[in-house]
């Protein structure tokens, strides 16, 4: 299994940025996949979740800002990242379990003026 986050960057508060998961080593058309986050001294958080047939859910305070998608044929998954405040500054993880433990390399976003 390999999971690598990717579009990440510095942007301004308000602003969007949209990342990547390329998925290889298993399918995954069947499988849920997994958003989380971890900021500076803080522990693993969840982000969202967007089931084989792209039914989403989302950490309440991203609910309505970030938007979770996916392509099978393609093996990734985005998340597109809107309205984005100094409380989503963290490196992001997609992964294919419901812990975390499957995530592969990250990705950071840093907004900030």
């Amino acid at each position: 299994v390999q999971l690598q986050a990717s579009g990440g960057g510095l942007v301004q508060p308000g602003g969007s940025l949209r990342l990547s998961c390329a998925a290889s080593g298993f399918t995954l058309s069947s499988e849920w996949m997994y958003w989380f986050r971890q900021a500076p001294g803080k522990a693993l958080e969840w982000v969202s979740s967007i089931t084989p047939t792209s039914y989403t859910y989302y950490l309440d305070s991203v609910k309505g800002r970030f938007t979770s998608s996916r392509d099978n044929t393609k093996n990734t998954v985005w998340l597109q990242m809107n309205r984005l405040e100094g409380e989503d500054t963290a490196v992001y993880y997609c992964a294919k379990d419901r812990n975390g433990a499957t995530r592969g390399s990250g990705t950071q976003v840093t907004v900030s003026s």
